[in-house]
């Protein structure tokens, strides 16, 4: 039996999905059941002075609006805390509905409970609502020079400043220096699925919620702690995500409040998010600039590096992504000072969006450091390799395992890099360029154990179980090879089940962590599970397998078997069949690693890019992507080069395409929907070459697994950014690149 683990296993939920049998939570079947519509603020900072519900009210079938004046409060709002924790995490530390204030464009103001959606819908329109409005804060321009630094950011989980050596004295003394400024616009997630929440309460202290959550066990702990309840009395179930990209990792308010329409009314209550309520109601990546100076030698060596970031968080949070950490470690640099600064403004608070801090960080590092290599005249692969680092700048740990050189020699194999001319070429009317960019992600633990259950019945087949959800990253299927492998069993006798606050507590699936942390728990629970009916085995006199020694027996497609003697041995169902055994069962705990374990931890990639830019037009076309990532264990190959191809074409998107714009007049989103927010198609997508270098990892987890799900996003804009210099010779200092820009 060749091992499940590395192989390419099809998708255990495809079929499920293609046949439209998949059943998200705006689907779920509930008898009794009825629609809440949000009714949403039209300006972006003031209070309700009046409020006029009764035209509403008498609606064909509406059975209850709530407002401020009715909506029962909650009983305490969390910390905010990221959802890798594992405990509540909501978007924010503010709940809606509970007093006339209003902070942000889009807060809820009411909620309209019917029998139909449409009905809801309508009835909505009818409430009449006057404001008394204050002046607001939509951009980072309105309020810079009130800009402060955070003590903490990014859930209090990251300092607001960091330093080594003495940044000024170096910068002096550096024989040449980069100083740019990079402006990125706001980006929302843009899920095919919108989020929604069915809640029904089975009685007065038992309620069960359909979420569209990365974290089933988040969902819980956050209703929870609002509602006043005991974790106990909330189960959460999300059988099918359709995406996420971080909208769904922090609970934001509708799971409560669906919780809270439903108790009133006393029905089952659905409520489902529209498209333009997703870009008020889940975060965003927020509006930001960030300025960095490199100091080097003239052999291109870095002597000094300054990462400074500006962005827009809400009133109530000191939230930032962390765009300085990844950067901070990508080189050798002896003298290092990052810094936060945050401008309180009139939105929600941002929140996780895929490559978080990253995407944008890295971006801004990777053109300074091409812009560097034009200004010493070295060819910037080459300037990458003089400042590669065998150990983490930051700590001096060593990685525990790195494989960056590997994936600069690769990509540079694959794109043909040691080809390229400096000087750009042209063919008619485009102007083709090439560029590139390293990649950094980091390896992030959980700080709770993580917990699966093994199952074996006595016909030999397998289930275990952990309460994660599956939102489009393949986690169930490359589940289930972990299982198969350490069980000793064919994938098609082990199925996988998730997507349940019921099953064993594994933490939210962010930040790259998700197939790590379920991963090594669903492995401990099946190995010693197996070890457990091998110990049984040897104990057996009526077993071949009496009085072996237990390390010496091994499983293959069931069997257990002497390694050294593979004709001796029985399957595990005859064993159980002989002991009168229905089912064996072990609950496995994954202890993470304390991140100060002595080594630094970073998923590492190359990424390589070709554009042709239309000289008249200013039209930008991909013409080839190359990415080549070192994440440690590949557990299913075509779950992660889908993931990673994923990545790379949501970094063109992010290079070329994806802006929200905010109109300051009405501090309203001006492109609310999935028509005016352009997002990267088809015909946008050029030819993508993904690559993989495995490189043994024992510090991360016991299967040695980094995640796949951001590192893919994380360089491509950067080099694609990088291509267009070279095509045009103009310097891009603002994301998206568009028309305007380079006309």
């Amino acid at each position: 039996m060749s091992p499940a683990i590395g192989g390419t296993l099809n998708r255990v939920d495809g079929r499920a999905k293609v046949r439209g049998d998949a059943r998200y939570s705006a689907e779920v079947a509930v008898t009794g059941l009825v629609h809440a519509v949000l009714v949403n603020a039209t300006v972006a900072s003031g209070r309700i002075t009046a409020i006029d519900t009764a035209e509403a009210e008498r609606a064909d079938g509406v059975l209850a609006v709530l407002t401020h004046r009715n909506l029962s409060r909650v009983a305490s709002v969390p910390k905010l805390l990221p959802s890798l924790a594992g405990l509540a995490a909501p978007g924010q530390t503010f709940f809606p509905m509970q007093d006339e204030a209003i902070h942000y464009s889009g807060q809820p103001i009411a909620i309209v409970i019917a029998d139909t959606v449409e009905r809801a819908d309508h009835a909505g329109t009818l409430i009449r609502v006057e404001y008394a409005t204050t002046p607001s804060t939509t951009l980072l321009d309105q309020a810079r020079d009130q800009a402060y630094v955070p003590e903490r950011i990014f859930g209090g989980l990251l300092p607001g400043q960091a330093s080594r050596g003495d940044v000024a004295k170096a910068l002096a003394e550096a024989q040449v220096c980069v100083d740019a400024t990079y402006r990125f616009a706001p980006n929302h997630h843009n899920p095919i699925e919108p989020s929604a929440s069915t809640a029904v309460w089975e009685d007065v202290d038992r309620l069960t919620i359909y979420d569209s959550t990365q974290g089933p066990n988040a969902t819980q702990f956050t209703v929870a702690a609002l509602l006043g309840l005991p974790p106990i009395s909330i189960r959460v179930v999300s059988h099918a995500v359709g995406g996420s990209f971080g909208s769904k990792a922090m609970i934001w308010h509708h799971p409560a409040l669906a919780a809270l329409a439903a108790r009133q009314v006393g029905r089952p209550v659905r409520l489902a998010l529209t498209r333009e309520q997703m870009f008020t109601s889940c975060g965003h990546r927020e509006e930001q600039e960030q300025r960095i100076t490199i100091g080097a030698g003239t052999d291109g060596r870095i002597t000094a590096l300054r990462h400074h970031k500006l962005s827009l968080t809400s009133r109530f949070d000191d939230w930032a992504e962390p765009s300085l950490q990844s950067p901070a470690v990508a080189y050798t640099s002896p003298h290092y000072e990052g810094i936060y600064h945050l401008v309180r403004g009139n939105t929600i608070t941002p929140t996780f969006m895929r490559a978080p801090g990253e995407a944008t960080g890295m971006f801004a590092l990777e053109c300074a450091m091409d812009e560097l290599a034009e200004r010493i005249g070295i060819d910037p692969l080459e300037l990458r390799l003089r400042n590669y680092s065998e150990t983490d700048p930051e700590s001096g740990h060593p990685w525990s395992s790195s494989g960056l050189k590997e994936c600069y020699q690769r990509a540079s194999e694959l794109f043909g890099w040691r080809d390229r001319d400096s000087r750009p070429r042209r063919e008619g009317q485009w102007l083709i360029g090439s560029g590139m960019a390293s990649a950094l992600y980091p390896v992030t633990q959980p700080v709770n154990p993580q917990r699966a259950r093994a199952r074996l019945y006595n016909d030999g087949t397998a289930v275990v179980e952990a309460g994660v959800s599956e939102f489009g990253t393949g986690v169930f299927t490359a589940m289930t090879q972990v299982a198969a492998d350490a069980l000793g069993l064919p994938v098609e006798r082990v199925r996988f089940v998730g997507g349940s606050s019921d099953l064993p507590n594994v933490t939210a699936a962010v930040g790259s962590t998700g197939t790590s942390a379920v991963g090594s728990a669903v492995h401990l629970a099946a190995t010693q599970l197996r070890d457990e009916l091998i110990r049984r085995a040897v104990a057996d006199a009526h077993s071949p397998l009496h009085g072996a020694d237990p390390g010496t027996v091994v499983v293959r497609d069931g069997r257990m078997v002497l390694r050294d003697h593979p004709d001796v041995g029985e399957a595990y169902a005859d064993m159980m069949a002989r002991t009168l055994t229905p089912d064996a069962e072990v609950l496995g705990t994954w202890t993470p690693p304390p991140q100060d374990a002595g080594y630094g931890v970073h998923t590492f990639g190359a990424q390589m890019a070709e554009v042709a830019v239309d000289a008249d037009l200013g039209v930008v076309r991909v013409r080839r992507m190359v990415g080549v990532f070192a994440p440690g264990r590949v557990l299913n190959r075509k779950t992660a080069h889908s993931q990673l191809m994923g990545g790379m074409l949501w970094g063109l998107g992010q290079a070329l395409l994806e802006a929200t714009r905010m109109d300051p007049r009405s501090g309203r989103w001006a492109n609310a929907s999935l028509g005016d927010y352009l997002v990267a198609v088809n015909a946008d997508a050029p030819d993508v070459v993904v690559d993989t270098i495995e490189v043994h990892d024992e510090v991360v987890n016991p299967l040695g697994m980094k995640g796949v799900g951001e590192i893919g996003v994380v360089g491509a804009a950067a080099a694609i950014a990088n291509a267009v210099h070279h095509a045009t010779g103009r310097r891009q200092y603002e994301l998206p690149i568009t028309l305007e820009k380079l006309l």
